[in-house]
């Protein structure tokens, strides 16, 4: 690729590189594989979004179109492969983010910030509904791990599951602990109405209205004047 810069791919267009570099094939060939595989509890899988992916990929000349094919009376379906610009940006791309930890910005934690703008009686059943479905997200987990090992599927391509595994069973650990201690009353909270859901004036905490002139550190690596990395 010389001294040009590495083009910008997805995590979509990633696990489409991905799927390539084993073989070429067609973009619907690709998205039944993806869903085989469960690849879509990694990255948003979609008909739409996985052909526009293929299509950017083929613009950047990353894949490239090998031919076309006509199963009965389907319509023709055009095969594509990795080109070798293609499989360096995998590599390189897979690389990097295994280095870099990411700000990734998910939306949970923004929720956490700002859970104290809900009464906590609403707070502890929304958390108390999250591992629920944590749960179940678990269970899934676990169920595709024991799948793979009683199918003899070399650990390499599924490496991915223990890290879900801990990282699902952490969080429900962490929520779990905050219910126990928001329920317990041990975490001060501001009072609500109970028939408006509008905060008792008078009841919030001071340090909500206190002026901070001085605020937290920044994260190491961050801009002064900026919420991004320079």
């Amino acid at each position: 690729m010389g001294q040009h810069a590495r083009p910008t791919v997805t995590p979509l267009a990633i696990a489409v590189l991905a799927l390539l570099d084993e073989r070429p094939m067609h973009p619907y060939e690709a998205f039944q594989l993806l869903i085989a595989r469960r690849e879509d509890i990694l990255v948003k899988v979609r008909p739409g979004s996985l052909y526009h992916t293929v299509a950017r990929l083929a613009d950047q000349g990353l894949v490239q179109a090998e031919g076309v094919d006509r199963d009965g009376n389907r319509p023709e379906r055009t095969t594509y492969r990795i080109t070798e610009s293609g499989r360096e940006t995998l590599r390189a791309t897979v690389a990097e983010i295994l280095r870099n930890p990411a700000r990734e910005y998910p939306v949970f934690p923004v929720a956490l910030a700002e859970a104290h703008n809900l009464p906590a009686r609403e707070v502890l059943a929304l958390l108390r509904e999250r591992v629920e479905r944590l749960a179940g997200d678990l269970a899934d987990v676990e169920t595709m791990s024991q799948w793979a090992g009683g199918h003899a599927v070399p650990r390499r391509f599924w490496i991915v599951l223990p890290y879900l595994h801990a990282t699902i069973a952490a969080e429900i650990a962490w929520v779990n602990n905050l219910i126990s201690e928001l329920d317990s009353g041990e975490m001060e909270w501001d009072e609500f109405d109970p028939a408006t859901g509008i905060r008792i004036p008078g009841h919030e905490h001071a340090w909500s209205a206190a002026e901070h002139p001085e605020p937290p550190p920044a994260p190491r690596g961050w801009s002064e004047t900026s919420a991004s990395p320079p």
